[in-house]
């Protein structure tokens, strides 16, 4: 019998253990990264992308002299009201026209404070909820005249926002993640959460979470602070200053009178009489030269009087061609 146990054994033997198979190209070890399957590191792009956009934005809003002049056809206070047209929400926009300084101020800031909050990992998901406002108003506003809705991007980016709203940073590349180590060595426990954590620490993991807020808390009221003075000290002191709103340098005529016809069309002041076709627009004397002045033609449509020069006047009209 063990003769014949023998022989069996010897004829069937156990197969080896095979050996792993072990990446050799770089692609091959790059698509087996476990880290792939982690959601902060598949939204890493998203999150790059997102906050420099929006911080980009918001700072060349801040940085643009034309951002907050009301008489400039490349401000907030012209965009707005041109954007109150035929949208939704056309009365609110109209009201926050009313008062172009402060509603431009908190669209920049909030723009820079998404970004920035996204770029740097504090208080993400709340960072994405203000991109996500932000687009949404975008969309309601700017791009709701756009036909089809996907050729205008704000859609794009209410969407785009979404992920790292639910998902947050993951705790990847995050200030809030360094606060919250520096937090724990304080309370003299290891940087990173052990698992094995007995029930007794649980005091003091609502501690590390407390502290954790309050100290990111602080950190972005500072920046908040100084980039709100900052830049509204900026903003508000390069008002003005480009070409769209400088100053007369010479007497403008009093006597040129700039019309229209109903539609808008390119032409010179001259000192002849009012013709009997047309209807005024303004004064030359009222619209400075670099400045501009926004009315509505005969059927109704958004335009602007520019005086690019001394004793000539230029209409444009305010609809896009293309887009309607």
């Amino acid at each position: 019998m063990s003769t014949r146990r023998g022989s069996t054994a010897a004829k069937n033997p156990r197969p080896a253990p095979s050996a792993p198979v072990v990446p050799t190209s770089r692609w091959q070890r790059l698509s087996r990264d476990p880290r792939l399957g982690e959601a902060a590191w598949v939204l890493l792009p998203l999150r790059a992308f997102l906050g420099v956009t929006f911080l980009y934005a918001g700072l060349s809003k801040i940085f643009d002299p034309h951002y907050l002049n009301d008489s400039s056809p490349l401000g907030v206070h012209a965009q707005m009201l041109h954007a109150a047209t035929g949208s939704p929400i056309g009365p609110l926009v109209t009201f926050s026209a009313q008062h172009a300084t402060v509603t431009g101020l908190m669209i920049a800031f909030g723009e820079a404070a998404a970004g920035l909050g996204a770029l740097v990992g504090l208080f993400t998901r709340a960072a994405a909820a203000a991109g996500v406002l932000l687009a949404l108003s975008f969309f309601l506003t700017v791009s709701w005249r756009t036909t089809p809705y996907y050729f205008g991007s704000d859609i794009v980016f209410v969407f785009a926002w979404t992920p790292l709203l639910l998902a947050g940073d993951g705790d990847l590349l995050s200030v809030r993640t360094l606060v919250r180590r520096w937090v724990r060595g304080q309370l003299r426990l290891s940087a990173i959460p052990d698992p094995r954590e007995s029930i007794s620490t649980s005091l003091l993991t609502a501690e590390v979470n407390r502290r954790t807020a309050v100290t990111s808390g602080v950190i972005a009221g500072v920046i908040g602070a100084a980039g709100l003075v900052t830049g509204s000290a900026l903003a508000l002191g390069r008002r003005g200053s480009g070409p769209a709103s400088a100053p007369a340098s010479g007497t403008t005529p009093a006597g040129p009178v700039a019309q229209s016809s109903g539609t808008p069309t390119t032409g010179t002041a001259t000192t002849a009489p009012t013709p009997a076709a047309g209807r005024t627009i303004a004064k030359a004397s009222d619209v400075a030269v670099g400045n501009a002045k926004s009315f509505s033609t005969a059927d109704g449509n958004p335009a602007w009087l520019l005086h690019p020069s001394q004793g000539t006047f230029k209409a444009y009209s305010a609809v896009c061609t293309h887009q309607g």
